[in-house]
């Protein structure tokens, strides 16, 4: 399984590579890559190291990351640590990223509301003051052309039979709430709309049973023949392909819009209306114009906190009706700002 963390590893190295050419390279972390020896050596010839959590593959290769921050520290070269989230993560991987934010001597995250998240950690809520704000980007480009699959032509067939498709994309865990968007299919269903709830993306392996409970609340709605998962999308070609086949995109999050939800950024691309939860801070997005830039002008549909399923119903019923206005989308500025801003971190 692809990790998005990981990807967003990747672009990010290979942007500041082209903001300052030799300025930077990766060390790949496996259960058969980097030994104690490699990391030692690497670590030696930099002068920052940079750690990215969370990563998929957690339990594997939970220490290895965490030793090349130990010997960062030990070598005097500055740590870096990218914190992607932190209260939506199970409480067991939480505890394992806890020596990171010790030995880090700067955290950089890409939501206010995550910072406040770890802010109010036991044990390690006063590492936040550690903390500075970065624009996140999208992992992934529209492409010129997109991959054709089965299943794009299974939705094509249903919104040509006069089916509603409404899309979710990204990996699927408890923190997205993927049953609340089962609640929402099933009233668009009582309305008659024909619903089909198209899940792009994979459960993500842990110690709960997310999957087991969508299902089964996918069957007490009685929608269970209404909602696909795809499971993992192999090239961005083929998601896209996926993209234009999706009416709206809908994310109820019980957090509410953050700036750090990269998958949001990717169905914006599409040009498809997203209709997502308002965000719990006023300034959520004060240190990412790009992404103020895309609620302002309607990509974005706000659905206000609280709000119930028929909210949500009646807000993609909406944007469907209203004009789309399509604007270009930079995607190399965007990755820009965040590799200028976590560049100028570095000595």
């Amino acid at each position: 399984m692809q990790c998005g963390v990981g990807q967003f590893t990747r672009l990010l190295g290979e942007t500041v590579e082209k903001i300052e050419p030799g300025s930077c390279t990766t060390l790949t972390l496996t259960r058969s890559e980097g030994s104690v020896r490699d990391i030692w050596r690497a670590v030696g010839s930099a002068q920052s190291v940079v750690c990215n959590f969370p990563i998929v593959a957690w339990k594997r290769v939970m220490f290895a990351p965490l030793l090349a921050l130990a010997i960062a520290r030990l070598r005097r070269r500055k740590a870096v640590l990218i914190q992607h989230e932190w209260s939506g993560l199970h409480w067991m991987r939480r505890i394992t990223y806890m020596p990171a934010l010790l030995l880090a001597d700067t955290i950089v995250m890409f939501s206010p509301l995550v910072r406040r998240e770890l802010s109010e950690a036991p044990l390690v809520g006063w590492t936040a003051k550690k903390c500075v704000l970065a624009p996140l980007p999208p992992n992934i480009e529209a492409s010129a052309g997109i991959a054709d699959s089965e299943l794009r032509h299974r939705l094509v067939a249903a919104r040509h039979d006069g089916r509603l498709v409404i899309g979710h994309f990204g990996s699927i865990y408890p923190a997205k709430q993927p049953n609340a968007l089962l609640e929402i299919g099933a009233i668009l269903k009582r309305r008659g709309l024909k619903p089909l709830i198209v899940y792009i993306g994979s459960f993500i392996r842990g110690v709960d049973t997310v999957e087991q409970d969508f299902y089964a609340r996918a069957r007490e709605l009685d929608i269970a023949g209404d909602v696909i998962v795809s499971g993992f999308v192999a090239s961005d070609h083929e998601v896209f392909g996926l993209f234009g086949a999706v009416d709206a995109f809908c994310y109820p999050l019980d957090e509410g819009l953050t700036a750090r939800r990269s998958s949001v950024l990717a169905c914006v691309q599409s040009g498809k209306p997203l209709i997502v939860t308002g965000p719990v801070l006023a300034e959520e997005f004060d240190h990412h114009p790009r992404f103020r830039e895309l609620i302002d002008r309607g990509a974005i549909v706000l659905v206000a906190r609280g709000s119930d399923g028929e909210a949500y119903a009646d807000g993609i019923v909406a944007a469907l009706k209203s004009p789309k206005v399509q604007a270009p989308f930079d995607f190399d500025g965007w990755w820009k700002d965040v590799a200028g801003a976590i560049r100028a971190l570095m000595p």
